[in-house]
């Protein structure tokens, strides 16, 4: 078990999310799911909380009403290897919700992710603050970022 799990409050959808979650990504699994029972404050027999994992990351869903909402100073990042897979993600994750800028959307359940190539870490992590500069300038016209535009920012 992850000693740190972060747990996402949800609005009584979050079988709907892991659903969705299990669509997006190819290495979902639901490890434990708990439901409300009787003289419980949500609905008899509902989803309560279900612990999934995301590639490594391991995650908890609570079912608890609209009591709080998603906010950005919370995200989830998603390191990419290459372009297809900044589309793939960038894709499935805004259906229904809302693009963002610099990598950054709002999923439909209002979870915000961060959608990031790994290449990116690399170009900023240059020894030239220069090309970091430029690569910065470049990202932050950015809403989906493109491996393509932040490389030729950094060589030009």
């Amino acid at each position: 078990m992850q000693k740190v799990k972060p747990c996402l409050w949800f609005n009584y959808n979050a079988d709907e999310a892991l659903d969705f979650y299990s669509k997006v990504f190819k290495n979902f699994e639901v490890t434990s799911r708990s439901k409300y029972g009787p003289n419980m404050p949500g609905p008899e027999g509902a989803l309560l909380t279900a612990e999934f994992r995301i590639e490594d990351q391991e995650l908890m869903a609570l079912n608890a009403g609209p009591a709080f909402k998603f906010t950005e100073a919370v995200s989830i990042v998603v390191y990419c290897e290459d372009q297809a897979e900044v589309d793939h993600y960038w894709e499935k994750l805004t259906e229904g919700g809302e693009e963002s800028m610099c990598g950054w959307l709002k999923d439909k359940f209002g979870l915000s992710w961060q959608i990031v190539p790994k290449r990116l870490g690399e170009l900023m992590s240059s020894k030239d603050a220069a090309k970091g500069g430029k690569v910065m300038q470049a990202l932050l016209k950015m809403t989906k970022l493109n491996v393509k535009e932040l490389e030729e920012a950094y060589n030009s």
